[in-house]
């Protein structure tokens, strides 16, 4: 049986593949447009080359989209291989430039030589649809936090004891800036009169923010210079956070509609900390099939809450965080075990005994996010929800 390797350098407009046999010998260098036809035309071109062909490729979604499902849907064998490890692999290699075709081809013997690197596989609809809608709630959340801290930092120039009494993350804060931004109008409308205002918009509890905002204004009767614009800024940035948060909450509610239909949706939320969207998250992180791992461990590895060996010469069992895992999937675990933390007795348990061993607490948190990486391993494995104590048949 002959053996054919082949890399794909993945870009937007234009892929490079080149394909290698056994011996590193290339056997075909070519560049072709991110189109079906051309890239059909490749898929047969390659297969033509000998018995069996494993591919490697650069991306695994976004511009490489359409090449991975040509090849996932011909029941192509693909392998993923990061940008970073491509650029560590091609100082090995004869040459200083770089190329499309030298990298392909740098992807096309790392798949030839390694056996470790992650198998890519054809997702679920609903495991694509929660990965498109995760990854746009993480924009939007990052779009907020981006406008949040721009009106801090206009709030803090003309009213900086309003930005201290204030959580403008709230959508009662928000709403008085949407009104009232100066010391001077505060003063001018009164607390009995703002809490009026404040309650006619739905306002949780207008009299204590009513009370707190005059407070603030009291203590400030020096107006700024450029109040008044700045005051107008202050306006439209609170204006674009609560549109944020809206777009964020129906964001959600289309997220869990879709979670919900997922079949293993009760058995990730049922571990503690692991509510829709982080359960989501991991769905999306993952792809949702736990053979892909193959194994606890590198799941964990994967995710970057697994330490790596750095030992070396008369220096041995020194451990550090990895450098290479995925930065989604690690959040996830790492936000779901401070969440169990808060909520979960045992999780607790476990974090004080790490921090009583004198680990500092990211340190902690990390090993107690290592921990539940098992737990929902076994969960997603046997297909079970989580219980504070295993069933008796699995504990034996």
């Amino acid at each position: 049986m002959t053996a054919i390797w082949a890399g794909i350098d993945a870009g937007k407009t234009h892929h490079h593949c080149v394909a290698i046999d056994d011996s590193g010998r290339r056997l075909l260098s070519r560049r072709i447009t991110n189109d079906e036809p051309e890239l059909l035309q490749l898929l047969s071109g390659v297969l033509a080359l000998g018995d069996h062909v494993t591919w490697g490729i650069d991306l695994a979604d976004g511009g490489a989209a359409l090449a991975l499902t040509i090849l996932l849907n011909h029941d192509q064998p693909v392998h993923y291989i990061s940008g970073r490890a491509i650029h560590r692999a091609s100082e090995t290699y004869r040459g200083e430039g770089k190329t499309d075709a030298k990298d392909a081809a740098v992807i096309a013997d790392q798949v030839r030589v390694r056996r470790d690197l992650h198998p890519l596989r054809a997702t679920e609809e609903a495991v694509t649809d929660l990965k498109i809608l995760t990854g746009r709630r993480m924009d939007l959340v990052a779009d907020r936090t981006r406008t949040v801290n721009r009106l801090r930092a206009q709030l803090t120039g003309v009213f900086p004891g309003l930005e201290r009494a204030l959580d403008v993350t709230s959508t009662g804060p928000l709403t008085l800036l949407t009104g009232y931004q100066t010391p001077a109008a505060i003063r001018r409308n009164g607390s009995k009169r703002l809490e009026t205002w404040l309650r006619n918009r739905h306002v949780v509890r207008p009299d204590r923010l009513a009370e707190i905002a005059v407070q603030a204004a009291e203590r400030q009767h020096t107006s700024l210079p450029g109040e008044k614009l700045t005051a107008q800024l202050v306006h439209t940035l609170a204006k674009e956070v609560m549109a944020l948060n809206q777009k964020i909450a129906e964001l959600d509610k289309d997220i869990e509609a879709r979670f919900r239909d997922h079949h293993a949706f009760h058995v990730i939320t049922s571990m503690p900390g692991l509510g829709v969207i982080l359960g989501a998250e991991f769905l999306a992180a993952t792809g949702g099939d736990m053979t892909v791992f193959g194994t606890a461990d590198r799941l964990a590895g994967f995710g970057g809450v697994a330490p790596v060996p750095r030992d070396s010469g008369k220096i041995s069992g020194n451990l550090r965080r990895p450098q290479r895992y995925n930065r989604r999937l690690q959040r996830v675990f790492y936000t779901s075990a401070l969440f169990s933390i808060r909520h979960c007795d045992e999780s607790r348990r476990f974090y004080d005994r790490k921090r009583a061993e004198g680990k500092r607490h990211t340190q902690a948190v990390l090993a107690l996010a290592r921990r539940r990486v098992n737990v929902l391993w076994a969960l997603r494995r046997d297909d079970r929800r989580y219980e504070l104590s295993p069933p008796t048949a699995l504990a034996a």
